[in-house]
């Protein structure tokens, strides 16, 4: 076998910038997907049914889709059926946007519903709105419930990022499949990927053990 390795150090420039796009992409998926999470969830705990019922047909219809399916029809579907057409990227952002926002949610309403009920019910007695003892009683303490949680979530997401790849987002799995059929050097190439994307997830993994040794919450 006729192996060359020399072809990754020529394409390193390619290699690093789809690697940058992929924690980019990552990086604003959860920036959207935090906040989408928290409404959604407080939408699903809100006295309102139709608010509930939105949230709840939101959750269950995004969160069981399989995000390759989800990726496609945001490509191919919504610009036939809807007249709407996004970049490529815009697209996997809001495929990834959608999906990880529905997990959140139940993340957030699990840690919601953690909170013991007479710490929201005390706060009320104070002359709190509901509104205010919520964001300034329970989602605070929720967080350190949650954290273990999203952390975990987010080492998903950064791989779950590849799949984009199929809709020609030039992030590393794109990147590398690209070079790969110009070059002719599969083994090399997807090495290199492997490679890249062990070393951007392995500190993010341990970075994740320490958040829940120190922020897992037992009962």
């Amino acid at each position: 076998m006729n192996l060359d390795w020399g072809v990754i150090w020529t394409y390193r420039h390619a290699l690093l910038n789809g690697a940058l796009l992929t924690i980019v992409l990552a990086v604003v998926t959860m920036l959207l997907a935090v906040p989408g999470g928290i409404l959604l969830a407080l939408m699903r705990l809100s006295s309102n049914s139709l608010l509930r019922n939105a949230s709840l047909w939101f959750v269950e219809f995004f969160r069981n889709l399989p995000l390759i399916l989800l990726i496609y029809w945001a490509f191919y579907v919504l610009p036939i059926a809807f007249n709407v057409e996004f970049s490529g990227f815009t697209t996997a952002l809001v495929a990834l946007v959608l999906n990880v926002s529905a997990y959140n949610a139940e993340t957030f309403r699990a840690g919601i519903n953690s909170i013991r009920k007479g710490q929201l019910e005390a706060a009320l007695a104070m002359g709190m709105s509901r509104r205010q003892a919520m964001f300034k009683v329970v989602i605070p303490q929720a967080w350190r419930r949650i954290l273990p949680v999203l952390a975990s979530t987010w080492i998903s997401l950064f791989k779950d990022t590849s799949l984009v790849s199929v809709i020609a987002v030039g992030e590393l799995a794109y990147t590398a499949m690209q070079i790969r059929a110009q070059t002719y050097r599969v083994l090399e190439m997807l090495t290199a990927m492997a490679a890249l994307y062990w070393l951007m997830g392995y500190p993010q993994a341990k970075l994740v053990d320490w958040i829940h040794k120190k922020y897992g919450v037992k009962e």
